[in-house]
């Protein structure tokens, strides 16, 4: 499969390569890592010839968003597809010193505060402009707004409500001003994008957890329903949180926590299969949400310039047809799972 294909994303008219970059790893998200090996691993990717970048404020809290802008404003704006995302602002913080990291390894020391209303969006697109050191934006994504984020139903209705009422008239806004190209919303887990369909008029999702080799379950309904409305799709977790990467090996991650004696089990199985047919798991995962129609993108990180090589060698590993058969076959796959 070529990673430097061209798809189109939903109904913005907006065209992705077919392997694109996605930033949470440098915001430091598992492990910190130091500045000239971010822009080496930026500097890679671009090099191999990856065109679509994804960033957002809450990647290590600002640090993610600066190293894209470094990599990449000295290149010509028309050559790369850029997308970031709104649902936090950024504060700075008075004892810098003695800030708790969190949720990331490393990241700057600002505290975030959700905020889906008209004015937290426009600050939060005007914040990640600053940080980027670009003059726009192409695609703008609503982050997080879910229950495994907010805890509770009561306040993921609360903020969808500020986000009907305010956040997506900024959005929109914005886009007939032309200052942004699409509207998409960053999924974690099903439900979530009927919720938002019925709100709200939305070109993509970018689908993290529940759309992997791991995890077909959206195919029941909530694909089917963005498919007849055009809606498309990036495809953000094609590990798994690491998993489908390294196989089910210790230490490894499925869903950001340690996988369940069943799921290493099935992933061994999957490794099986794959080994059958001389391809590596990591391919396989790459390259398998490609089969939807609508997915226009896979995202994989990479903290060091070789991951981006490895993730390249993967896209452009030949697969057999009879692998995905065989992963049907051996009820690892549900049946009607599209495939490239």
């Amino acid at each position: 499969m070529d990673p430097l294909a061209r798809r189109t994303l939903g109904r913005t008219g907006v065209e992705l390569t077919q392997l694109g970059f996605g930033g949470a790893g440098l915001g430091d998200l598992f492990t910190v890592v130091p500045e000239d090996e971010a822009a080496a691993t930026l500097a890679a990717a671009w090099d191999e010839g990856i065109r679509y970048f994804d960033t957002a404020p809450w990647y290590g809290r600002g640090q993610s968003e600066h190293r894209f802008g470094r990599a990449l404003y000295r290149h010509p704006r028309a050559d790369f597809v850029l997308s970031t995302k709104v649902g936090r602002t950024l504060r700075a913080v008075h004892d810098a010193e003695h800030f708790e990291g969190g949720f990331w390894a490393g990241g700057l020391p600002f505290r975030h505060t959700f905020d889906y209303s008209y004015d937290g969006v426009m600050r939060s697109v005007e914040d990640s402009l600053q940080r980027l050191g670009l003059p726009r934006i192409d695609l703008l994504l609503i982050h997080d707004l879910d229950l495994w984020h907010h805890q509770r139903i009561e306040r993921v209705s609360a903020y969808l409500n500020e986000l009907h009422n305010g956040g997506f008239r900024a959005l929109a806004e914005l886009k007939r001003a032309g200052l942004i190209r699409g509207i998409g919303a960053g999924i974690n887990e099903m439900g979530m994008i009927p919720r938002m369909l019925d709100l709200m008029d939305l070109d993509f999702f970018l689908v993290a957890l529940p759309y992997t080799l791991l995890d077909t379950d959206v195919l029941d309904s909530e694909f089917p329903r963005c498919a007849a409305q055009g809606v498309g799709f990036v495809i953000g977790a094609t590990f798994a949180s690491g998993i489908l990467a390294t196989g089910a090996v210790p230490g490894t991650k499925y869903r950001y926590a340690e996988p369940t004696p069943e799921i290493l089990a099935k992933v061994r199985r999957i490794e099986a299969v794959c080994a059958r047919h001389k391809v590596p798991l990591a391919a396989a995962a790459l390259q398998f949400p490609l089969g939807h129609p609508s997915v226009a993108s896979v995202i994989p990180g990479a903290v060091a310039p070789d991951q981006v090589r490895r993730n390249v060698a993967s896209f452009r590993q030949p697969i057999p047809a009879d692998l995905w058969a065989d992963l049907k076959h051996e009820g690892l796959l549900r049946a009607d799972a599209p495939t490239p």
